[in-house]
Protein backbone atom coordinates (compact mmCIF):
# COMPACT_ATOMS: atom_id res chain seq x y z
CA UNK A 1 0.00 0.00 0.00
CA UNK A 2 1.28 3.69 -0.58
CA UNK A 3 1.09 6.44 2.10
CA UNK A 4 -0.63 9.04 1.02
CA UNK A 5 -1.56 12.54 2.43
CA UNK A 6 -3.45 15.36 1.10
CA UNK A 7 -3.30 18.64 1.66
CA UNK A 8 -6.14 21.03 0.97
CA UNK A 9 -8.55 17.86 0.69
CA UNK A 10 -12.05 19.64 0.70
CA UNK A 11 -11.44 21.74 -2.02
CA UNK A 12 -11.68 21.32 -5.76
CA UNK A 13 -8.53 19.44 -6.58
CA UNK A 14 -8.22 17.69 -2.97
CA UNK A 15 -12.13 16.41 -3.67
CA UNK A 16 -11.35 15.14 -7.15
CA UNK A 17 -7.94 13.21 -5.51
CA UNK A 18 -10.14 11.54 -3.34
CA UNK A 19 -12.68 10.59 -5.76
CA UNK A 20 -9.46 8.79 -7.58
CA UNK A 21 -8.47 7.00 -4.27
CA UNK A 22 -11.65 5.96 -3.36
CA UNK A 23 -11.89 4.10 -6.66
CA UNK A 24 -9.08 1.98 -5.45
CA UNK A 25 -9.09 2.09 -1.72
CA UNK A 26 -7.54 -1.32 -0.90
CA UNK A 27 -3.99 0.26 -3.03
CA UNK A 28 -3.85 3.63 -0.62
CA UNK A 29 -3.21 4.23 3.10
CA UNK A 30 -3.78 7.93 4.31
CA UNK A 31 -1.71 9.56 6.40
CA UNK A 32 -3.19 12.87 6.74
CA UNK A 33 -5.87 15.28 5.40
CA UNK A 34 -5.82 18.81 5.74
CA UNK A 35 -8.68 21.06 5.20
CA UNK A 36 -10.16 24.48 6.29
CA UNK A 37 -13.64 25.84 7.58
CA UNK A 38 -15.15 22.43 6.05
CA UNK A 39 -15.27 20.61 8.67
CA UNK A 40 -18.17 18.00 7.82
CA UNK A 41 -16.28 17.44 4.45
CA UNK A 42 -12.90 17.22 6.38
CA UNK A 43 -13.93 14.60 9.09
CA UNK A 44 -16.31 12.85 6.51
CA UNK A 45 -13.51 12.35 4.03
CA UNK A 46 -11.00 11.08 6.92
CA UNK A 47 -13.58 8.92 8.50
CA UNK A 48 -14.32 6.87 5.11
CA UNK A 49 -10.44 6.69 4.46
CA UNK A 50 -9.39 5.85 8.13
CA UNK A 51 -7.18 8.63 7.71
CA UNK A 52 -4.58 8.60 10.56
CA UNK A 53 -5.26 12.72 10.95
CA UNK A 54 -7.58 15.27 9.99
CA UNK A 55 -6.46 18.57 10.25
CA UNK A 56 -8.24 22.16 9.69
CA UNK A 57 -6.25 25.21 9.58
CA UNK A 58 -8.24 26.80 11.94
CA UNK A 59 -7.37 26.62 15.44
CA UNK A 60 -11.10 27.42 16.64
CA UNK A 61 -12.86 24.29 14.73
CA UNK A 62 -10.65 22.09 16.44
CA UNK A 63 -13.54 21.18 19.09
CA UNK A 64 -15.85 20.45 16.26
CA UNK A 65 -13.44 18.82 14.32
CA UNK A 66 -12.84 16.25 17.44
CA UNK A 67 -16.67 15.80 17.62
CA UNK A 68 -17.26 15.06 14.36
CA UNK A 69 -13.97 12.22 14.25
CA UNK A 70 -15.17 10.74 17.96
CA UNK A 71 -15.13 7.51 18.36
CA UNK A 72 -13.59 7.22 14.26
CA UNK A 73 -10.31 6.26 15.70
CA UNK A 74 -8.95 9.56 13.46
CA UNK A 75 -6.38 12.15 15.29
CA UNK A 76 -7.74 15.51 15.26
CA UNK A 77 -5.70 18.16 15.07
CA UNK A 78 -6.00 22.31 13.98
CA UNK A 79 -3.20 25.19 13.26
CA UNK A 80 -0.55 26.12 11.47
CA UNK A 81 1.94 23.74 13.52
CA UNK A 82 -0.35 20.76 13.56
CA UNK A 83 -0.31 21.25 9.36
CA UNK A 84 3.51 21.21 9.25
CA UNK A 85 3.59 18.75 11.63
CA UNK A 86 1.43 16.00 9.45
CA UNK A 87 3.30 17.52 6.68
CA UNK A 88 6.52 16.01 8.32
CA UNK A 89 5.12 12.07 8.68
CA UNK A 90 6.60 9.66 6.14
CA UNK A 91 4.47 9.15 3.15
CA UNK A 92 5.22 8.22 -0.66
CA UNK A 93 2.58 10.23 -2.39
CA UNK A 94 1.48 13.87 -1.44
CA UNK A 95 -1.16 16.18 -2.81
CA UNK A 96 -0.38 19.78 -2.52
CA UNK A 97 -3.69 21.77 -3.06
CA UNK A 98 -3.39 24.14 -0.23
CA UNK A 99 -4.68 27.62 -2.13
CA UNK A 100 -1.94 30.72 -1.55
CA UNK A 101 1.38 30.78 -0.38
CA UNK A 102 -0.10 28.90 2.95
CA UNK A 103 0.69 25.89 0.88
CA UNK A 104 4.66 26.73 0.42
CA UNK A 105 6.06 25.07 4.04
CA UNK A 106 3.93 22.37 4.03
CA UNK A 107 4.99 21.29 0.74
CA UNK A 108 8.72 21.81 1.84
CA UNK A 109 8.27 19.41 4.50
CA UNK A 110 7.22 16.60 2.43
CA UNK A 111 9.87 17.09 -0.32
CA UNK A 112 12.16 17.06 3.18
CA UNK A 113 10.58 13.40 3.92
CA UNK A 114 11.48 12.46 0.07
CA UNK A 115 8.01 12.35 -0.82
CA UNK A 116 6.38 12.67 -4.25
CA UNK A 117 5.11 15.99 -4.05
CA UNK A 118 2.10 16.39 -6.37
CA UNK A 119 2.08 19.76 -7.17
CA UNK A 120 -1.46 21.79 -7.42
CA UNK A 121 -0.12 25.11 -5.05
CA UNK A 122 1.75 27.54 -7.97
CA UNK A 123 2.67 29.96 -5.64
CA UNK A 124 5.07 27.54 -4.60
CA UNK A 125 7.25 27.57 -7.68
CA UNK A 126 6.00 31.52 -7.60
CA UNK A 127 7.24 32.40 -4.25
CA UNK A 128 9.96 29.85 -3.84
CA UNK A 129 10.85 27.88 -7.62
CA UNK A 130 14.57 27.40 -6.49
CA UNK A 131 14.61 26.58 -2.88
CA UNK A 132 11.57 23.99 -4.08
CA UNK A 133 13.45 22.31 -7.04
CA UNK A 134 16.68 22.53 -4.32
CA UNK A 135 14.78 20.73 -1.65
CA UNK A 136 13.39 18.55 -3.89
CA UNK A 137 16.82 17.59 -5.33
CA UNK A 138 18.45 17.26 -1.52
CA UNK A 139 16.25 15.04 -0.29
CA UNK A 140 15.60 12.62 -3.79
CA UNK A 141 12.19 13.54 -3.74
CA UNK A 142 10.06 14.15 -7.29
CA UNK A 143 8.02 17.25 -8.04
CA UNK A 144 5.17 16.44 -10.33
CA UNK A 145 2.90 19.67 -11.53
CA UNK A 146 -0.63 18.88 -11.40
CA UNK A 147 -1.97 22.65 -12.85
CA UNK A 148 -3.80 21.20 -16.22
CA UNK A 149 -1.23 23.45 -18.06
CA UNK A 150 1.75 22.03 -16.24
CA UNK A 151 0.86 18.59 -16.59
CA UNK A 152 0.16 19.22 -19.78
CA UNK A 153 3.81 20.31 -20.51
CA UNK A 154 5.37 17.89 -18.90
CA UNK A 155 3.93 15.03 -20.83
CA UNK A 156 4.49 16.75 -24.13
CA UNK A 157 8.51 16.69 -22.86
CA UNK A 158 8.50 12.71 -22.21
CA UNK A 159 11.38 11.66 -24.12
CA UNK A 160 11.95 15.02 -25.62
CA UNK A 161 15.39 17.17 -25.38
CA UNK A 162 14.77 20.48 -23.66
CA UNK A 163 17.36 21.83 -26.11
CA UNK A 164 14.96 21.01 -29.02
CA UNK A 165 12.22 23.09 -27.38
CA UNK A 166 11.42 26.39 -28.66
CA UNK A 167 8.49 27.82 -26.80
CA UNK A 168 5.71 26.63 -24.49
CA UNK A 169 2.24 27.81 -25.31
CA UNK A 170 -0.26 27.50 -21.76
CA UNK A 171 -4.13 28.18 -22.86
CA UNK A 172 -5.96 30.12 -20.82
CA UNK A 173 -9.88 29.85 -20.88
CA UNK A 174 -10.78 34.03 -20.20
CA UNK A 175 -13.11 32.91 -17.43
CA UNK A 176 -15.96 34.80 -16.87
CA UNK A 177 -15.24 38.30 -18.03
CA UNK A 178 -14.05 37.31 -21.43
CA UNK A 179 -16.64 38.65 -23.82
CA UNK A 180 -17.68 41.56 -21.39
CA UNK A 181 -17.07 45.02 -22.54
CA UNK A 182 -13.91 46.97 -20.91
CA UNK A 183 -16.44 49.53 -19.48
CA UNK A 184 -18.32 47.23 -17.54
CA UNK A 185 -15.23 45.40 -16.28
CA UNK A 186 -15.45 48.03 -12.91
CA UNK A 187 -19.09 46.97 -12.11
CA UNK A 188 -18.17 43.44 -12.02
CA UNK A 189 -18.80 41.60 -8.58
CA UNK A 190 -17.85 38.60 -6.41
CA UNK A 191 -20.36 36.58 -7.39
CA UNK A 192 -20.21 37.37 -11.33
CA UNK A 193 -16.37 36.78 -11.35
CA UNK A 194 -16.83 33.31 -9.63
CA UNK A 195 -18.40 31.82 -12.19
CA UNK A 196 -16.28 29.89 -14.40
CA UNK A 197 -17.63 29.08 -17.80
CA UNK A 198 -15.63 25.56 -18.19
CA UNK A 199 -14.39 24.45 -14.91
CA UNK A 200 -15.49 24.17 -11.45
CA UNK A 201 -13.12 25.32 -8.95
CA UNK A 202 -13.16 27.41 -5.73
CA UNK A 203 -13.89 30.81 -5.62
CA UNK A 204 -10.66 32.26 -5.25
CA UNK A 205 -9.01 30.41 -8.35
CA UNK A 206 -12.49 31.10 -10.47
CA UNK A 207 -11.94 35.01 -9.56
CA UNK A 208 -8.48 34.35 -10.34
CA UNK A 209 -9.39 33.23 -14.01
CA UNK A 210 -11.32 35.97 -14.42
CA UNK A 211 -8.26 38.32 -13.88
CA UNK A 212 -6.02 36.08 -15.46
CA UNK A 213 -4.11 36.33 -12.61
CA UNK A 214 -4.21 32.61 -12.01
CA UNK A 215 -2.41 32.53 -15.75
CA UNK A 216 0.28 34.97 -14.62
CA UNK A 217 1.50 33.02 -11.82
CA UNK A 218 1.11 30.05 -14.41
CA UNK A 219 3.46 31.72 -16.84
CA UNK A 220 5.71 32.51 -13.47
CA UNK A 221 5.41 28.75 -12.62
CA UNK A 222 5.88 27.07 -16.02
CA UNK A 223 9.94 29.22 -16.00
CA UNK A 224 10.54 27.60 -12.71
CA UNK A 225 9.25 24.24 -13.60
CA UNK A 226 10.73 23.80 -16.80
CA UNK A 227 14.01 26.54 -16.62
CA UNK A 228 12.73 28.17 -19.97
CA UNK A 229 13.47 32.09 -20.27
CA UNK A 230 10.81 34.45 -19.95
CA UNK A 231 10.53 35.19 -24.01
CA UNK A 232 9.78 31.24 -24.47
CA UNK A 233 6.50 31.66 -22.97
CA UNK A 234 3.29 31.95 -24.59
CA UNK A 235 -0.39 32.64 -23.90
CA UNK A 236 -3.22 32.01 -25.97
CA UNK A 237 -6.92 32.47 -25.03
CA UNK A 238 -8.89 28.97 -25.96
CA UNK A 239 -12.58 29.43 -24.85
CA UNK A 240 -12.76 25.41 -25.04
CA UNK A 241 -10.49 24.94 -22.92
CA UNK A 242 -10.03 21.72 -24.55
CA UNK A 243 -5.69 21.90 -25.07
CA UNK A 244 -4.12 22.48 -21.98
CA UNK A 245 -0.82 23.22 -23.39
CA UNK A 246 1.72 23.08 -26.16
CA UNK A 247 5.06 22.91 -26.86
CA UNK A 248 6.80 24.04 -29.85
CA UNK A 249 10.24 22.51 -30.96
CA UNK A 250 13.28 23.47 -33.04
CA UNK A 251 11.79 21.68 -36.32
CA UNK A 252 8.60 23.60 -36.29
CA UNK A 253 6.21 20.99 -34.83
CA UNK A 254 3.67 21.81 -32.44
CA UNK A 255 3.23 18.73 -29.42
CA UNK A 256 -0.53 19.77 -28.01
CA UNK A 257 -1.85 18.24 -25.13
CA UNK A 258 -5.80 17.37 -25.57
CA UNK A 259 -8.55 16.55 -22.99
CA UNK A 260 -11.65 18.03 -21.54
CA UNK A 261 -11.67 20.15 -18.66
CA UNK A 262 -11.24 17.45 -16.09
CA UNK A 263 -8.67 18.04 -13.22
CA UNK A 264 -9.11 14.06 -12.47
CA UNK A 265 -6.78 13.75 -15.83
CA UNK A 266 -3.24 15.73 -14.25
CA UNK A 267 -4.15 14.05 -11.01
CA UNK A 268 -4.00 10.78 -12.26
CA UNK A 269 -1.12 11.15 -14.37
CA UNK A 270 0.68 12.42 -11.31
CA UNK A 271 -0.76 9.67 -8.69
CA UNK A 272 0.17 6.57 -11.39
CA UNK A 273 3.58 8.56 -12.79
CA UNK A 274 5.36 6.99 -14.27
CA UNK A 275 2.71 4.43 -15.63
CA UNK A 276 -0.36 5.87 -17.79
CA UNK A 277 -3.36 4.03 -16.24
CA UNK A 278 -7.47 4.44 -16.91
CA UNK A 279 -8.87 7.00 -15.84
CA UNK A 280 -13.00 8.03 -15.31
CA UNK A 281 -12.89 10.97 -17.55
CA UNK A 282 -14.75 12.40 -20.50
CA UNK A 283 -13.41 10.56 -24.24
CA UNK A 284 -13.85 13.10 -26.24
CA UNK A 285 -15.53 12.92 -29.53
CA UNK A 286 -13.59 15.29 -31.78
CA UNK A 287 -16.58 15.50 -34.64
CA UNK A 288 -19.05 16.25 -31.79
CA UNK A 289 -16.80 19.04 -30.73
CA UNK A 290 -16.33 20.63 -34.24
CA UNK A 291 -13.58 23.53 -33.52
CA UNK A 292 -11.18 24.86 -31.71
CA UNK A 293 -10.63 28.62 -31.28
CA UNK A 294 -7.96 30.72 -30.12
CA UNK A 295 -7.54 34.33 -29.54
CA UNK A 296 -4.35 36.86 -28.03
CA UNK A 297 -4.77 37.77 -24.91
CA UNK A 298 -5.72 41.77 -24.14
CA UNK A 299 -3.67 43.33 -21.53
CA UNK A 300 -5.63 45.93 -21.30
CA UNK A 301 -8.52 43.24 -20.33
CA UNK A 302 -6.21 41.73 -18.32
CA UNK A 303 -3.00 43.79 -17.13
CA UNK A 304 -1.85 40.58 -14.67
CA UNK A 305 -0.10 39.04 -17.77
CA UNK A 306 2.10 42.06 -18.26
CA UNK A 307 2.85 41.88 -14.34
CA UNK A 308 4.00 38.08 -14.49
CA UNK A 309 6.69 39.32 -17.20
CA UNK A 310 8.15 42.13 -15.49
CA UNK A 311 8.19 39.83 -12.10
CA UNK A 312 10.28 37.58 -14.23
CA UNK A 313 12.32 40.04 -15.49
CA UNK A 314 13.11 41.59 -12.10
CA UNK A 315 13.71 38.38 -10.39
CA UNK A 316 14.71 37.75 -7.13
CA UNK A 317 11.55 37.91 -4.15
CA UNK A 318 9.16 39.37 -6.79
CA UNK A 319 7.42 36.52 -7.38
CA UNK A 320 6.87 36.12 -3.54
CA UNK A 321 5.70 39.94 -3.28
CA UNK A 322 3.34 39.61 -6.29
CA UNK A 323 2.14 36.62 -5.42
CA UNK A 324 1.25 38.12 -1.65
CA UNK A 325 -0.11 41.43 -3.36
CA UNK A 326 -2.66 39.22 -5.15
CA UNK A 327 -3.60 37.54 -2.74
CA UNK A 328 -4.21 40.73 -0.69
CA UNK A 329 -5.90 42.67 -3.29
CA UNK A 330 -8.48 39.51 -4.09
CA UNK A 331 -9.22 39.49 -0.17
CA UNK A 332 -10.23 43.30 -0.90
CA UNK A 333 -12.27 42.41 -3.64
CA UNK A 334 -14.01 40.12 -2.70
CA UNK A 335 -15.01 41.79 0.58
CA UNK A 336 -15.99 44.98 -1.81
CA UNK A 337 -13.42 47.18 -0.86
CA UNK A 338 -11.92 47.61 -4.28
CA UNK A 339 -13.29 47.19 -7.95
CA UNK A 340 -12.36 44.32 -9.87
CA UNK A 341 -10.29 46.20 -12.35
CA UNK A 342 -8.69 47.70 -9.28
CA UNK A 343 -6.85 44.32 -8.01
CA UNK A 344 -3.94 44.58 -10.74
CA UNK A 345 -3.27 47.97 -9.57
CA UNK A 346 -2.52 47.34 -5.91
CA UNK A 347 -0.11 44.32 -7.36
CA UNK A 348 1.52 46.68 -9.63
CA UNK A 349 2.24 49.53 -6.67
CA UNK A 350 3.05 46.68 -4.48
CA UNK A 351 5.70 45.65 -6.46
CA UNK A 352 6.62 49.13 -7.75
CA UNK A 353 6.95 50.15 -3.53
CA UNK A 354 8.83 46.82 -2.69
CA UNK A 355 11.26 47.05 -6.00
CA UNK A 356 14.28 47.72 -3.31
CA UNK A 357 13.37 44.57 -1.70
CA UNK A 358 13.29 42.00 -4.23
CA UNK A 359 16.88 41.36 -4.61
CA UNK A 360 18.62 39.44 -7.39
CA UNK A 361 20.41 36.26 -6.59
CA UNK A 362 17.28 33.86 -6.14
CA UNK A 363 20.25 30.83 -5.30
CA UNK A 364 20.22 31.53 -2.36
CA UNK A 365 17.04 32.83 -0.81
CA UNK A 366 15.60 30.97 2.20
CA UNK A 367 12.41 30.20 3.51
CA UNK A 368 12.59 33.14 6.00
CA UNK A 369 13.52 35.64 4.04
CA UNK A 370 10.68 34.56 1.59
CA UNK A 371 8.19 34.72 4.06
CA UNK A 372 9.67 38.14 5.32
CA UNK A 373 8.71 39.40 1.77
CA UNK A 374 5.60 37.67 1.77
CA UNK A 375 4.69 39.74 4.85
CA UNK A 376 6.15 42.83 3.82
CA UNK A 377 4.49 43.09 0.52
CA UNK A 378 0.63 41.85 2.55
CA UNK A 379 0.83 44.73 4.50
CA UNK A 380 2.49 46.98 2.31
CA UNK A 381 -0.82 46.00 -0.41
CA UNK A 382 -3.90 46.40 2.29
CA UNK A 383 -2.13 50.46 2.58
CA UNK A 384 -2.71 50.78 -0.79
CA UNK A 385 -5.64 49.21 -1.37
CA UNK A 386 -7.33 50.36 1.71
CA UNK A 387 -6.65 54.21 0.25
CA UNK A 388 -9.35 53.67 -2.48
Amino acid sequence: MRRISIFGATGSIGQNTIDLIARDRDAYAVVALTGGRNIAQLAKDARALRAQVAVTAHDDLLPELREALAGSGVQAAAGRAALIEAASRPADWVMSAIVGAAGLEPGLRALEQGATLALANKESMVCAGPLMLRTAQAHGAALLPVDSEHSAVFQALIGEDMAAVERVVITASGGAFRDWPLEDLARATPEQAATHPNWDMGQRITIDSASMFNKALEVIETREFFALDPEQIEVVVHPESMIHALVGFCDGALMAHVGPPDMRHAIGFALHHPQRRALPVERLDLVKLGRLTFREPCETRWPALRLAREVMQAGGLSGAIFNAAKEVALDQFIAGQIPFTRMAGVVEETLSCLSSHAGHNRDQFTLDMILQADHLARHTARDIGGRN
